[in-house]
């Protein structure tokens, strides 16, 4: 998937990881997962592993779940991991997502990794939003 931004002879494209890697460890603004570091959060879709710009959960928007609605056929559970501490979801998104027939959990970073990293072993059909933490 390009984004069309050019740098030099090389095209730049949004980080992808394809798979379902559980997260080993998080902390430090990013994560690490199936042997390699990322800076910054992430998006742990049934497609696989994609960068994901927002860094305070206090600005998430419906844009910013869009991915997750793509994908909707194939996610059951949504986490929303928002940071340190635990932050509701915005308003117009909840229904929007139950449209889709996703349930959303918002929890803290730490929680959604152990809870996805769980709902992974037991291949259930879910997805995460990570917020890296320092």
């Amino acid at each position: 998937m390009d984004d069309g931004r050019q740098s030099g002879p090389f095209s730049l494209r949004p980080a992808h990881f394809p798979g379902r890697p559980p997260i080993d460890a998080y902390g430090n603004g990013g994560f690490r997962f199936a042997d390699m570091s990322h800076r910054g959060s992430l998006l742990l879709l049934p497609s696989g592993v994609r960068d994901w710009n927002p860094v305070d959960p206090e600005q998430l928007t419906a844009d910013d779940f869009k991915a997750a609605l793509q994908e909707a056929g194939e996610i059951e559970i949504l986490l929303v991991g928002t940071g340190i501490h635990l932050k509701p979801l915005p308003r117009d998104v909840r229904p929007t997502l139950r449209e889709a027939g996703i349930s959303a959990d918002p929890m803290s970073t730490g929680a959604a990794v152990r809870t996805y990293n769980v709902l992974l072993a037991e291949e259930r059909a879910v997805a995460a939003m990570l917020i890296a933490v320092d």
